[in-house]
């Protein structure tokens, strides 16, 4: 009964499940199943074959241990002969020590096999969501993504591995036990294979109802989990409004949920075992009855009815596994069906065949009337016509509203996407025919949210270049101002920075990052929005380092802020495109992927916050339209006559150069 449990347990962590609760049909067959991660297995097939051959030789083992129980109650202890009992007693020690070591040697090598498979289909899976843009897992809940690294993989590996091994075996057992009991008397076992369908039919029958209420348990699990993922993750926003009670009652509520599918599912095994219990116990009731009539006729031995108990108490049992494969085979095609779904999906971007390696450049950047949606949103195109070009050196400044795309322009320039329209250039060079491991060592990047990983403060300095030495890491945070504050904790560079960094405070985590940054040493820095959730006094010492990462490479600066722009740094804005201007460049015959951003230039430098500032207000989101002439002066009492609009003032399609 517990193992019925736990196969229900796991069950419910497989299956996938409706609205109304109902089990959803697997999109995966079995077929598709093993010819998709069969492969895998290569070079672990022999010790799954190994482990078969063992386990089918343990088997072989207890089928001739029975019989030699046989033999010793019919020969000594019927007949009371003291003497024949020593050479069939060592016989059955010989025969247990065997079959002890081959279930062992089964069993670990079936294990060795299994562990490893299950480390090479997760590194698969997890290599291949490494080649997929950044939007793919920004799209997805993070507990799904680990559940399919973790719980699926596993699903498929209890089919296509040790499953595959425990198939055959068990398989086997059923055949040397049904014939072991053939030899014995075929009668009886001809009785003993006529109640064998009724264990199908109950397995059937309770698979069914396990499948609903496992997925009834799986569904109200994954929403109890994101409760607590939510209260925990936001519980300074929680105490903040003082929500503690309505968090209570929300977990409260899905954990009641939780408990009555559990219930269900508790349910349901504690009467799957007591039935199968039954069943079992009438079967050996009318073997033992015919057994005993046979006895007494004369045609049968105690020790031949004892062995042939024996060997129906073990060929239950198996045929019961086999019924339990179904359980295996559903769990296994719910989990391949999400893997498969993962590595069905295609990376954004590869390399050409004839990419080259880009060597150190000198850090030109060049956007050549790029247009570009994200896919899936083609009715939503982040940018349409954007031309700039960043020569070495430069420091230049992108600003717009939100949604405008500048932060399209760094994803573009590490090729995480291809432009759809125009070209993205370093040194002169397309990136497109560039590798993209080489393209982004020319690149570094300060993301929006500055990510750092839980290991030490040295750790997250040397992501980018792990072979640097500590002389190396120590230069670059004192460029970036963490050598400081490093100073001061406990264990100096060793010092652990906790999840995501949150052992350090914001402006710490940014110094770490820009450390990181000055260490890889590339000709290109790309800074998005850097001092977002930052106080301005945090940003003003931030700023510092910044500006000294800066000096010598070319440096986009993706920003709303600007009084954080640099003195003699270059502005451009991005603004959108009004709807009456999508409408009119596609009835002018503009391609739908080109209609809804624009990049607006400014071919001057500009010194200064008044005058950058200016200048993005002059090419910054497109104003509300503006009357055609001065309103007439109205009288007292008179209300104002509405005016037509004007036109607003929008690019033509071939983009916008607003200069000064």
């Amino acid at each position: 009964m517990l193992t019925v449990h736990r196969e229900s347990r796991r069950l419910s962590r497989r299956l996938s499940f409706s609205a109304s609760g109902r089990e959803l049909a697997p999109a995966v067959t079995l077929r598709r199943t093993f010819r998709e991660f069969w492969p895998d297995t290569r070079g672990l097939r022999p010790l799954f074959a190994a482990g078969v051959v063992f386990a089918v030789l343990a088997a072989l083992c207890e089928v001739a241990a029975i019989r030699l129980f046989g033999h010793i109650t019919d020969e000594v202890l019927t007949t009371r002969n003291l003497e024949a009992f020593w050479v069939p007693a060592f016989s059955w020690l010989g025969l247990a020590t065997v079959a002890g070591a081959a279930s062992f040697a089964g069993a670990y090598i079936t294990a060795l096999g299994a562990e490893r498979f299950l480390l090479r289909l997760r590194d698969r899976v997890f290599g291949h969501l490494q080649t997929l843009a950044p939007d793919y897992a920004e799209k997805r809940r993070l507990g799904d993504l680990m559940a399919r690294l973790t719980d699926d993989v596993e699903a498929i590996e209890e089919l296509v591995g040790s499953g595959l091994v425990k198939a055959i075996t068990t398989a086997a057992s059923v055949v040397f036990f049904a014939g072991a009991a053939f030899l014995v008397r075929w009668d009886l076992a001809l009785v003993t294979l006529a109640l064998i369908p009724a264990f199908l039919v109950v397995s059937k029958l309770f698979a069914a109802r396990f499948r609903v209420a496992a997925a009834r348990e799986r569904h109200s699990n994954g929403a109890m989990n994101s409760v607590l993922e939510e209260g925990l993750a936001n519980q300074p926003l929680v105490q903040a409004y003082n929500r503690q009670r309505d968090e209570a009652r929300r977990l409260h509520r899905e954990g009641r949920t939780w408990l009555r599918a559990n219930l269900s599912q508790a349910w349901l095994s504690g009467l799957y075992g007591p039935v199968v219990q039954v069943i079992e116990t009438v079967c050996l009731i009318i073997v033992l009855g015919v057994g005993a009539w046979e006895i007494a006729a004369g045609r049968l031995t105690i020790g031949g009815l004892l062995a042939f108990a024996a060997y129906l108490a073990l060929l239950y049992p198996a045929v019961q596994g086999l019924g339990e494969l179904a359980l295996t085979v559903s769990e296994a095609a719910a989990g391949s069906d999400r893997i498969i779904e993962v590595l069905r999906a295609r990376p954004a971007v590869t390399d050409a065949p004839a990419a080259v390696a880009a060597g150190q450049g000198r850090g030109r950047v060049e956007f050549d009337r790029v247009g570009f949606a994200y896919p899936g949103r083609a009715s939503r195109p982040a940018l349409h016509e954007v031309s700039f070009v960043a020569e070495p050196g430069e420091v230049l400044v992108i600003t717009g509203p939100s949604g405008a795309g500048k932060s399209t322009l760094a994803k573009l320039l590490l090729r995480f996407y291809d432009p759809d329209e125009g070209r993205v250039l370093l040194d002169g060079a397309d990136v497109r025919g560039l590798t993209r491991e080489s393209l982004r060592e020319n690149v570094t990047v300060l993301h929006q949210e500055t990510m750092l990983f839980s290991g030490s403060v040295r750790d997250n300095i040397a992501y980018g270049r792990p072979a640097a030495s500590m002389e190396e890491i120590i230069r670059a945070a004192e460029t970036a101002g963490v050598h400081d504050f490093v100073q001061d904790l406990p264990r100096g560079y060793d010092t652990p920075v906790g999840q995501r960094g949150r052992l350090l405070s914001g402006g710490q985590r940014q110094r770490v990052a820009i450390a990181r940054a000055v260490l890889r040493d590339a000709p290109v820095l790309v800074l998005d929005e850097p001092m977002t959730g930052l106080d301005e006094e945090t940003a003003a010492q931030v700023m510092a380092p910044l500006g000294r990462l800066m000096t010598g490479r070319t440096t986009i600066l993706i920003t709303h802020d600007l009084r954080q722009v640099p003195s003699g740094a270059r502005v451009i804005g991005l603004r959108p495109v009004p709807r009456h201007e999508r409408i009119r460049l596609k009835r002018a015959g503009v391609p739908r992927l080109a209609r809804d951003r624009t990049g607006a230039g400014h071919g001057a430098s500009r010194t200064g916050r008044q005058e950058a500032a200016h200048a993005v207000r002059s090419s910054g989101p497109v104003p509300v339209p503006l009357p055609r002439e001065p309103p007439e002066p109205r009288g007292p009492r008179e209300p104002r006559e509405p005016r037509e609009p004007r036109e607003p003032l929008v690019p033509e399609p071939g983009g916008v150069d607003a200069g000064p």
